[in-house]
């Protein structure tokens, strides 16, 4: 079956080459942008970029649980990559808004405070921090069951992610929608996944 080849290739492939190709796209854009290749407002476009990256990686790591629990095919141990990969991207795109955007320490704070999508994407990136932070071993052993509470951060992190998006763009534009309508999907699967779990058995 393919769901058994696609677990075998899984169980076979290492981690670390999910880094490297992961991080391609970034430097790829980065020169695309100095050379131009980017269109007539780079730096918009590049903050773009890395902000839709990184809300990708942040929906293909929400997708696995259910994708194991739903369809069988096993791609957990490549979770903590996609999501630190993620929070790579997620900070090189509010690196491009703080330094190359905007590059004025009051007018950043004001905007934050002022704007709403500001501050709904700044409170998402804020909670991120913590779980990438805590995304190895030692803290894993460390926290025991707390590191699990903490790291259900992510799913209102995620959701805020779509929710900045939709409100980033000018009007009602589908592709944001569609974003924010499969990260509340997969959220909503995993609480009713979870549910049934905690849910005790009748007969």
């Amino acid at each position: 079956m393919l769901r058994d080849r696609i677990n075998m290739a899984a169980r076979k492939l290492p981690t670390w080459p999910v880094y490297i190709v992961g991080l391609i796209p970034m430097g790829l854009l980065f020169y695309m942008g100095l050379t131009g290749a980017l269109g007539p407002e780079p730096i918009k476009a590049l903050e773009h970029e890395y902000g839709e990256l990184a809300l990708k990686l942040l929906i293909a790591g929400l997708a696995i649980p259910p994708l194991r629990r739903l369809g069988g095919v096993n791609l957990l141990k490549f979770r903590r990559a996609l999501g630190l990969l993620a929070f790579a991207y997620v900070t090189a795109h509010l690196l491009v808004w703080l330094v190359l955007d905007i590059g004025d320490v009051a007018r950043i704070w004001a905007d934050i405070i002022k704007r709403p999508y500001m501050t709904v994407g700044m409170a998402g990136f804020i909670l991120l921090v913590p779980l990438a932070v805590t995304s190895n071993k030692r803290s894993i052993r460390a926290m025991g069951a707390g590191w699990r509470k903490l790291h259900r951060l992510v799913y209102p992190a995620v959701i805020l992610g779509g929710v900045h998006f939709v409100m980033l763009v000018k009007g009602w534009q589908i592709e944001p929608l569609i974003y924010l309508a499969v990260i509340l999907g997969l959220v909503a699967v995993r609480y009713k996944g979870a549910s049934r779990c905690m849910t005790p058995a009748r007969g």
